[in-house]
């Protein structure tokens, strides 16, 4: 479904991505993992249309969309959750979910994926009129995904959605993960903790300094020595 090859990103005279490539098949959960500022958000906001591109390739359902804007590449159906999730905070939850249906006109499955949304994220049901602004941090979270949802994504890419919430509501976010996986959601993520997002994913890669160090599946990664030193903090 994503494909990148050789694909470089400079912010003027420092490169900050250096020829990477990756892939993402249909119906996989795929994580990037790295420390901070080895790229992971560079990469995802390349992909998304958020940053122009030095050079590489990237193509979403045999497109090439490198050169795409990024209103165009939501309109393909990539969607992308952003770190700090960027929901807009006077708006209630159910006009910041509306939001997510911006570039549909199927009005009647509009209101059913709604009706999902909200049988799907309880909390959001309860805080149907309440402005974003007043919510707790996963609650937040739970709209940005939910919000993500209403735009029937393709492929779902999640930057750090655990990023500043108590252990009990990242629980609840890898819970949110497992689901859309069982349900054949295709998912790229970008995640901090680590050890919990390859427990959700078929294959991982990692970064180092603007560039893959390692890739591999899941279980591999979580049985190499020296990643679980570097990387996870496991001996």
């Amino acid at each position: 479904m994503l494909d990148i090859q050789n694909l470089s990103v400079s912010y003027g005279a420092v490169t900050a991505l250096r020829d990477v490539s990756l892939h993402v098949e249909q119906g996989e959960v795929v994580t990037l993992i790295g420390a901070n500022g080895a790229g992971k958000t560079t990469l995802v906001k390349a992909i998304s249309g958020l940053l122009p591109k030095t050079a590489g390739v990237i193509s979403f359902k045999g497109k090439e969309i490198q050169q795409e804007p990024a209103y165009c590449i939501t309109r393909m159906g990539l969607i992308h959750v952003p770190e700090g999730r960027k929901l807009v905070p006077t708006m209630t939850v159910e006009e910041n979910l509306r939001c997510g249906a911006y570039c549909r006109n199927d009005r009647p499955e509009i209101e059913r994926d709604l009706g999902r949304i909200l049988e799907r994220f309880p909390r959001l049901k309860e805080r149907y009129k309440q402005e974003a602004a007043t919510m707790s941090g996963g609650e937040r979270q739970m709209l940005a995904i939910g919000r993500a949802l209403m735009a029937r994504p393709e492929l779902l890419i999640l930057d750090e959605p655990s990023l500043g919430l108590a252990p009990i509501i990242v629980d609840q976010v890898f819970d949110i993960i497992q689901e859309l996986r069982s349900e054949g959601k295709t998912i790229l993520l970008i995640e901090q903790s680590a050890v919990e997002a390859l427990g959700c994913s078929n294959r991982a890669y990692v970064m180092r300094v603007g560039e893959i160090a390692m890739e591999g599946t899941a279980t591999e990664l979580l049985d190499d020595e020296n990643l679980r030193r570097a990387y996870l903090g496991m001996d």
